[in-house]
């Protein structure tokens, strides 16, 4: 009874409201994200079977071990595949709909989704507009679906961000929930989609840097938000891997110096499809040609190496299948891993909508699948199974070119079902993304926290160490208050001449209720709502991130930055309703450049 006694005693001193809320909130955008998923799941595969199955007669290889048997002893040595001769025109057709879609109605659309992702994440406060997600889907779907060498890791990644950034924007959230929300959102999709919820929730976190570093706030909603958003997309498309592979592990710890190879190949070639999926996307941004035609051209383009190399078409995941049973000839895998770098970048460079991911998870595994079948013919007592390349590969390479080495080789693993080629997975991934540090196929990546905008502020808390809020009462503003009942147009007359960017909200007692920025008006007003319908409570929100005279300028300084504010109302210890300056932020850095200076003058002057 008494250790009884003692859970109940500390269950009571859980504060169950912080712990509650993230919690609905994650698992919320995770039901939002998993409906989202399926949808574009059965969208994109419905689109496919009518243009490339239907009307064009092209059937590449399928996907699971069913497809597998089916072949038996036949090996993939040929380029042939049976197609009708207007193959080419098909993906014109993706890109004149992908073209229309974006530039017409959401251009941040355009590419490969992850980017505008990571991009909003540091430098627009988490905010994706609401059509966003929308467009972004329905472009994807007519890229991916008419054979453009695109995956669904971008296009989700984005849709999922957008719909948590949506859902945080109507809840009046801050931006730094918004933001986690996203990372949320992003997990989500990715999970569900590849059937990875370890290695989504891991991917969302991990994408944000070059360098090896964590957005650790949003791990544990992206995992709730993951998790929920798998269970729903298993629950309606099934739970099978994404790919199907025999039972590889790894028992022969000679072949480290061949996976040590393979890891600094697959740098190589990931620094080449870099320079070549962005040196594609500078050609087309210089060409001076309609903006809306780029991707349809883009398209035409994939069509004509597409009747070449037919295999470049589509996700390619039919091929990994057959590849990782050891059916595809060595000649095939090298020449497909060229040619998916140049038909990717013509998909996606050019304007159209879709992923990397999967692409650079077929490029890897035909490289890996070539390097493999090469080592054995070299060295056959030193090769256990050549086949394990495949897989090995996949992950390598997307490591090399997202600097994600965790989440990559986690991510691998789920999506095959395979856990027995950790150890080499841990090598060739590291490996790859150190050779060519920093080089990356997500350009809005910044180095490291320290880099982004998001947490400019815990870097220098150390130098405010041992002042006080009160020291900066003379740089204080003086508080603009605004009546609860005071409709908008009045409250657009008031602080038209008034200095800051936010507002307490007050009561007929002058005590603070709530506070509203300017954006929080933008945003009304962009919702076309009557102007006189429209009072201070309305657009207020009520949870108040304050400070006190006697708080050190440290702790405010990670107030700000968390919470990704630009002031902070300044209350009195006995009276949190009472208002007596607002503090900005950039009072507090003013102070922390002059302190810096004097410590800079001490060290130079010892």
């Amino acid at each position: 009874m008494a250790n009884f006694s003692l859970l109940f005693d500390n269950l009571k001193k859980i504060d169950w409201r912080l712990l509650t809320r993230p919690v609905i909130l994650s698992v919320m955008v995770g039901l939002v994200t998993g409906s989202a998923a399926v949808l574009f799941y059965f969208a994109t595969n419905s689109i496919e079977h009518l243009f490339l199955n239907n009307l064009a007669g092209y059937h590449p290889p399928g996907e699971g071990a069913e497809a597998v048997l089916a072949m038996g002893d036949h090996m993939i040595d040929t380029l042939a595949v049976d197609h009708r001769w207007f193959l080419f025109l098909v993906p014109v057709i993706g890109g004149l709909v992908s073209g229309f879609l974006v530039f017409k109605f959401a251009p941040e659309a355009e590419g490969h989704g992850t980017d505008a992702a990571i991009d909003a994440f540091h430098n627009k406060g988490g905010i994706i507009r609401g059509r966003v997600p929308i467009i972004k889907g329905l472009a994807s779907i007519a890229t991916i679906g008419t054979g453009g060498s695109a995956g669904r890791e971008g296009p989700i990644a984005q849709i999922g961000a957008g719909f948590g950034s949506f859902i945080a924007s109507k809840l009046k959230l801050t931006s730094a929930d918004r933001r986690i929300l996203l990372l949320a959102g992003m997990a989500g999709g990715i999970g569900a989609t590849f059937r990875a919820p370890l290695g989504g929730a891991l991917f969302a976190v991990e994408v944000l840097y070059k360098n090896p570093e964590f957005e650790h706030e949003g791990l544990i909603p992206a995992i709730i938000s993951s998790i929920t958003a798998f269970s729903l997309f298993g629950a309606t498309t099934g739970w099978k891997p994404l790919l199907e592979t025999p039972q590889f592990s790894f028992e022969h710890p000679r072949e480290l110096i061949f996976f040590l190879l393979l890891g600094i190949t697959c740098a190589l070639f990931g620094k080449l499809y870099v320079k070549c999926f962005y040196g594609v996307q500078h050609l087309f941004k210089q060409w001076d040609f309609p903006i809306m035609l780029k991707p349809a051209v883009g398209g035409f383009l994939l069509g004509l190496l597409a009747m070449v190399v037919p295999q470049v078409l589509g996700s390619g995941y039919g091929l990994v299948q057959a590849a990782l049973y050891g059916k595809v000839a060595l000649w095939i895998m090298l020449l497909v891993a060229f040619a998916k770098i140049i038909a990717t970048s013509l998909t996606i460079s050019s304007g159209g909508s879709g992923g990397v991911f999967a692409p650079s998870l077929v490029i890897g595994a035909m490289l890996g699948g070539a390097f493999g079948a090469s080592a054995e013919a070299l060295f056959p007592a030193m090769v256990h199974d050549p086949r394990a390349y495949v897989l090995i590969g996949m992950a390598g390479f997307f490591s090399g070119v997202s600097n994600t080495p965790i989440a990559t080789l986690i991510m691998v693993s789920e999506l095959t079902g395979n856990y027995g080629l950790i150890a080499p997975l841990m090598l060739v991934c590291t490996v790859a993304m150190i050779v060519y540090p920093r080089n990356s196929i997500y350009e809005k990546q910044v180095k490291s926290r320290i880099d982004s905008p998001v947490h400019l502020g815990e870097f220098i808390v150390d130098v405010l160490e041992g002042l006080r809020v009160d020291d900066l009462n003379e740089h204080g503003r003086k508080p603009t208050l605004i009546a609860e009942g005071l409709p908008l147009p009045e409250i657009l007359k008031k602080i038209a001449n008034a200095q800051g960017a936010y507002y307490p909200v007050v009561n007929d007692d002058l005590r603070m209720t709530g506070i509203f920025s300017v954006n929080d008006i933008r945003r009304i007003l962009a919702e076309e709502l009557p102007p006189s319908l429209v009072l201070a409570q309305d657009i207020s929100v009520s949870h108040v991130i304050t400070t006190t005279p006697d708080e050190s300028l440290t702790e405010v300084m990670r107030k700000l930055s968390s919470r990704g504010l630009e002031e902070i109302p300044v209350v009195a210890e006995d009276d949190p309703q009472q208002v007596l300056f607002m503090l900005r932020r950039r009072a507090v850095l003013a102070r922390y450049a002059t302190e810096l200076e004097k410590k800079k003058e001490h060290y130079s002057t010892d």
